[in-house]
């Protein structure tokens, strides 16, 4: 598949050079894109910004059906989004078809949450006046996307923004920007307008640089590195630009001596082990109480041994391939470091390439008698290990858990309400998973605390962040 720029609903390259999408599985060129400059990006902004006094000023319930449309037509596409999901970025055909399903609830829960954007009625304390509350869309919206989530990253961010009356660019990711060109080809099929959606690919560094300064942008919703996001936020302070920033994760899961140690270890391999461990929500740190340890690690590399790694087409796969050689490089650096401090490989531990293709896998991998020193216990691994280390307390525990500049996603596992309520409250993440450990969900915020991000993103959070609020106070009312 070989994609193009989309501006004011046309579908264009402008001759530029272009840059070949890559299977990870196999090295086999699976399409190509364009690769956009300043000019594409001031093309596409122009588009959004003529189309936005018309699509802001049509009803909600417009622009809400038109998003219920979306929602039906990705169902109906599920399993050719999910086998072109799966060529583009090597993730599981199963895991695929459940993006899919994940990505299409945003737009459903948007289409029906658009509705609820409610303003109020202020009492006033002054019988002249009258106090109104009103909210409005932001405007144009840039949306800068990961290549670990091709469609769902994209969807909730764009739903809220169309249902709330912004005009929407898209600089999808260099790795995987197939499946989104295709969402937007499906957007166009169910009578979106032109200019209300478009997208530019090419190079994040040069076209991310190009959004964030622009003058005409309104609002960055952006999901990636914290390193990345500081640099847009450094770029976008030029015009005080509203940003939305999902940045980088290193969770900790908490595994407490009464919990149900089948479920902690079941829960513990899908926040891991899903998506090959590359997600910024994927357990990176697990922290097991003493007097369970031993068993919880033997269960642990019990069922990890069961993933099987391989071709995401392959119906038995479980543990896809590496995004890339730097991907790999950086896990197998990890577990290098680990073993040779003296932690133990209780399964896996080994990787397989072949340089020439530019395939890299790493197998499904548990370490135990890490240590808080280790590397793979103070950076995000963003692979397929699983450290674990042994705790003696919930207060050492939770200390280790709290002792990074990250806060996204936390794991705990106990049957105690007290105990985990105590430990919730002191978890300084914004998304706590308790015997949960796939805790996202359309109609619940997501986001971070400290350099994991700003802002949320799904639930009525998600609604929020593309609104403006107005006050009015009317005066003259007693006349």
């Amino acid at each position: 598949m070989d994609g193009q720029f989309l501006i004011d609903g046309k579908w264009l390259d402008h001759d530029r050079e272009r840059t070949d999408v890559k299977n990870p599985a196999t090295g086999e060129i699976v399409g190509s894109v364009p690769n956009g400059t300043k000019s594409d990006v001031n093309d596409a902004v122009e588009a959004a910004r003529q189309a936005f006094p018309a699509w802001s000023k049509r009803s909600v319930y417009d622009r809400a059906e038109l998003l219920e449309k979306l929602y039906a037509k990705m169902i109906e596409k599920k399993d050719e989004l999910a086998r072109l999901m799966t060529l583009e970025m090597g993730k599981p055909l199963a895991e695929s078809e459940g993006e899919v399903q994940y990505a299409a609830n945003f737009v459903k829960w948007f289409a029906e949450e658009g509705k609820r954007a409610y303003g109020r009625i202020i009492p006033s304390h002054d019988t002249n006046k009258r106090l109104h509350v009103m909210k409005q869309p932001v405007g144009v919206v840039a949306a800068i996307t990961p290549w670990n989530f091709p469609a769902a990253m994209i969807t909730r961010k764009m739903a809220p923004a169309l249902v709330a009356g912004c005009t929407f660019i898209l600089k999808p990711p260099t790795a995987t920007p197939l499946t989104a060109l295709r969402l937007l080809e499906l957007c166009q099929e169910v009578g979106i307008p032109d200019g209300v959606v478009n997208a530019v690919t090419g190079s994040g560094k040069e076209l991310g640089e190009s959004l964030a300064t622009h003058p005409h942008i309104d609002k960055i919703t952006f999901t990636g590195s914290t390193e990345v996001g500081r640099t847009l936020m450094a770029q976008g302070a030029e015009t005080i630009k509203a940003m939305s920033l999902e940045l980088g994760g290193h969770a900790p899961i908490l595994v407490f001596d009464d919990c149900d140690l089948d479920l902690a270890v079941a829960e513990t391999i899908k926040s891991k082990f899903r998506n090959g461990g590359q997600t910024c929500v994927c357990g990176n740190r697990i922290y097991v109480s003493d007097s369970i340890y031993d068993t919880f690690v033997e269960k642990l590399g019990e069922a990890t041994a069961k993933l099987k790694t391989g071709n995401g087409l392959d119906e038995d796969t479980k543990i896809g391939p590496m995004i890339n050689q730097a991907g790999y490089d950086k896990v197998k650096k990890h577990v290098d470091n680990a073993t040779s401090a003296g932690a133990r490989v209780v399964t896996g531990g080994t990787g397989t390439t072949d340089e020439d293709k530019d395939v890299y896998y790493y197998e499904a991998t548990v370490l135990a008698d890490v240590t808080p020193q280790m590397l793979i216990m103070n950076e995000e691994t963003f692979g397929p290990v699983a450290p674990v280390q042994r705790v003696s307390s919930d207060e050492e525990a939770i200390h280790y858990a709290n002792q990074t500049p990250f806060g996204l996603a936390s794991y705990v596992f106990t049957n105690n309400y007290a105990r985990a309520m105590r430990t919730i409250e002191q978890l300084n993440y914004g998304i706590v998973g308790w015997n949960d450990g796939v805790p996202s969900a359309a109609q619940a915020p997501f986001g971070g605390m400290k350099q994991s991000g700003i802002g949320r993103e799904g639930g009525s959070e998600g609604l929020e962040a593309y609104l403006e609020t107005k006050y009015v106070s009317i005066g003259g009312m007693d006349a």
